[in-house]
């Protein structure tokens, strides 16, 4: 399993690509099979780890994570003949050197960064996973999409919740941070804003001078066991994206508190949300004012249900066990 590097596998706070490359690693150990997780050291599995980098780069600047992912991927291209299955949740640069695993790769395309990258991807002899299908490339073959599985476990769903509502995820224009601080002073609610600040120019001039403390809170990147208790203490998750999101993992682990979501219809949204059911899906912040009255009133059990059927952790698992029984 060759996890992003960015971050620790799992991650502490943020970082879902890690995330996600951790629970499949877990889960597939836990059903007996031999795994070797190509990660930081400091990660955090029951598979055998290993490492070339100390700690995630994007939490040290000292480090430039080009050469570090170089030596990571470098790493595990040489102990490739080991394998079975090597599974790339690093993005293009282990594309680069497809025709020299000596194992078949399988690539889960978390999001494409830009249309620039793809000539690493076509040009690859690899098998590529898509986590939507409205995340998929036209230039590609796919063997499988398989949407992302969450550890049910660690999400506690509420029957009750409070008028808050909240936006998960870093504040960046294309997660729509300034349209769910329209969306919240319009409902006349509280906005809880969770996530780190990647767009520091977009925080100064449309995040922060909202922040009062009181009806706007930003309250950073939270944890797990925090995130957890956020989500389940709110009435509605807000995620007015701007851009077409390939997946939305805070939707997922909204839905598994039982916290409906108001989502613009963009990339992977219609295939996430069940419209009356998990929530609503309005197109612009005129629509999502009203979405917000409607979505509270969202039965929170079945939303429960919803997310236990649809975006297990065993699911996941399942789908990807599938994808590699094919390929070998």
């Amino acid at each position: 399993m060759l996890s992003s590097v960015a971050w620790r596998t799992p991650p502490r706070d943020y970082g879902p690509w890690e995330l996600i490359a951790s629970l499949l690693t877990e889960g597939l150990v836990t059903r007996g099979h031999d795994v070797t997780l190509f990660a930081t050291a400091d990660s955090v599995t029951a598979a055998e780890l290993d490492a070339v980098l100390p700690h995630g780069y994007a939490s040290d600047p000292t480090m430039d994570g080009r050469v570090w992912e170089a030596l990571h991927v470098a790493h595990a291209l040489e102990r490739s003949g080991d394998f079975d299955i090597v599974h790339n949740h690093l993005d293009w640069l282990p594309l680069a050197f497809a025709e020299s695993w000596q194992a078949p790769l399988v690539t889960t395309v978390h999001g494409f960064s830009g249309p620039a990258i793809l000539p690493a991807y076509v040009h690859a002899a690899s098998n590529y996973v898509s986590i939507s299908d409205a995340d998929r490339a036209p230039e590609l073959n796919y063997v499988a999409t398989v949407h992302h599985g969450i550890d049910l476990r660690q999400f506690e769903a509420t029957s009750r919740a409070s008028d808050d509502l909240v936006i998960l995820g870093r504040i960046h224009r294309d997660k729509g941070t300034a349209e769910a601080i329209e969306i919240a002073r319009r409902t006349g609610r509280r906005l809880l804003i969770c996530g780190p600040v990647v767009d520091p120019q977009y925080f100064a001039e449309r995040v922060e001078p909202h922040l009062d403390g009181e009806r706007v809170v930003h309250l950073g990147s939270i944890g797990p066991t925090e995130r957890s208790r956020v989500l389940g203490a709110s009435a509605v998750l807000l995620h007015p994206i701007a851009f077409a999101e390939p997946f939305g993992l805070a939707v997922v682990e909204a839905m598994a508190c039982g916290t409906p979501v108001v989502a613009f219809p963009r990339g992977a949204l219609p295939e996430l949300v069940d419209v009356g059911v998990t929530g609503y899906l309005p197109l612009d912040v005129d629509q999502a004012v009203t979405a917000v009255a409607l979505a509270a009133t969202l039965d929170r059990r079945q939303i429960r249900a919803v997310a236990e059927r649809r975006f297990g952790v065993q699911r996941m698992v399942d789908d990807y066990l599938e994808v590699y029984r094919r390929l070998l």
